[in-house]
């Protein structure tokens, strides 16, 4: 995985670029539509490709490895063929699904014990074995195992956490460089940053994992994990203004998680290249839909009998097809067309908008630009 810098904006830590895999070239800053199981929710992947002009989809370690399962991935050559994708696939360790399943986990210095949501059997995840898992998915990038730290977290646990975070990508790492891709192409593998939201954790994870990995080729970027879990929204950027500059300028910085459309400007401001997030689609899913003129929630009934498009300024074709009185009509109706409609529009309004935050990087007025965008796609319509 390659990648190369080619606009920094002088107003502020936001830069454009883009890097390169066996599947295809992403151009950064980019979001990632979320793709847990092997499919974005209610959308086809030709609608991906061609109206919202997905570069790079997410999958799921965890849902990946329980059901369709490992065997059947490796029967037929991995997630990309499974799924008929054919651009590049990042997939997270899971790390984050288990940490979210406290009454059904626990963990330790081995790895991440739990019991399936799905039938109750139990597993294990080790570094080790994780990078395995994500070998046989076949994922263009691997995420290392970490332990997300509640956003609340005193430092004292914060402190713990980290040093097993630690221990594992050391684990993680070995294996990693052990190993080889299963399918023919290359596979690159992220460290995650944790800390909380204490900088001097965050700095110490930051020169941990540069001390590992040093220049090694294998290592395509660095994500920030651990943000936008329960912490208010100033201290997230706090801990991005802390952290992105201590990360090489020479690979892209991945913010997981996050988030909404103003979160994804500040961080872009901050430095970050690379988001994800489940907002698009599911507040889709719930009748919110973002746009260049703010928010709205398609079960009002102030849009009963609004017959003008769906979003004038969108690119989709659901934005210039239907009216904003047929999407409020599918919601009421509970139609799962809406949600299939609403969700196109939120990820296409998320492209368009990293897009667009691309160009006026290149411009050279992505500070000013981003202030006004702000306030404007945050208000209520």
């Amino acid at each position: 995985m390659k990648f190369t810098l080619t606009a920094k904006d002088k107003g502020s830590a936001a830069r454009a670029g883009v890097f390169t895999t066996d599947h295809g070239e992403v151009h950064t800053p980019i979001f990632m539509p979320v793709g847990t199981v092997g499919s974005v929710k209610g959308v086809y992947h030709k609608d991906l490709k061609e109206d919202i002009k997905a570069e790079i989809i997410l999958g799921n370690t965890y849902h990946l490895y329980l059901r369709p399962g490992l065997d059947t991935l490796r029967k037929v050559g991995g997630l990309l063929r499974f799924e008929s994708w054919g651009r590049p696939i990042l997939t997270d360790s899971g790390g984050f699904q288990v940490f979210s399943l406290p009454q059904i986990r626990k963990i330790t210095e081995e790895g991440c014990r739990f019991q399936s949501h799905i039938d109750g059997s139990r597993h294990m995840f080790t570094p080790e074995n994780n990078v395995d898992t994500q070998r046989a998915i076949g994922s263009d990038i691997m995420m290392a195992l970490d332990e997300c730290c509640p956003g609340d977290a005193d430092e004292r646990y914060a402190a713990k956490s980290l040093k097993l975070t630690q221990g594992w990508l050391e684990r993680y790492f070995k294996r990693f460089c052990e190993t080889d891709p299963l399918y023919g192409y290359d596979q690159a593998m992220f460290p995650i940053i944790q800390g909380c939201v204490y900088p001097e954790l965050r700095k110490r994870a930051v020169d941990h994992a540069l001390t590992l990995v040093g220049d090694h080729p294998g290592v395509g970027g660095f994500a920030v994990g651990g943000l936008a879990v329960g912490e208010p929204t100033e201290q997230m950027y706090e801990m991005l203004e802390v952290v992105c500059p201590i990360l090489p300028e020479n690979k892209p910085r991945y913010l997981m998680g996050v988030g909404t459309p103003a979160n994804i400007l500040e961080g872009i401001a901050r430095g970050i290249d690379m988001f994800d997030c489940v907002m698009p689609t599911r507040n889709g899913r719930n009748g919110m839909l973002f746009t260049w003129n703010g928010i709205m929630n398609m079960r009002n009934a102030k849009w009963q009998d609004d017959f003008s498009p769906l979003d004038p300024s969108g690119t989709s074709f659901v934005d210039h097809e239907y009216s904003k009185a047929y999407l409020h009509h599918l919601f009421v109706a509970k139609e799962m067309f809406a949600a299939m409609v609403a969700s196109e529009h939120n990820l296409a309004f998320y492209h368009d908008l990293v897009r667009e935050a691309r160009k006026h990087i290149e411009a050279g007025d992505f500070s000013s630009w981003k202030d006004e965008t702000v306030r404007r796609i945050s208000s209520r319509m």
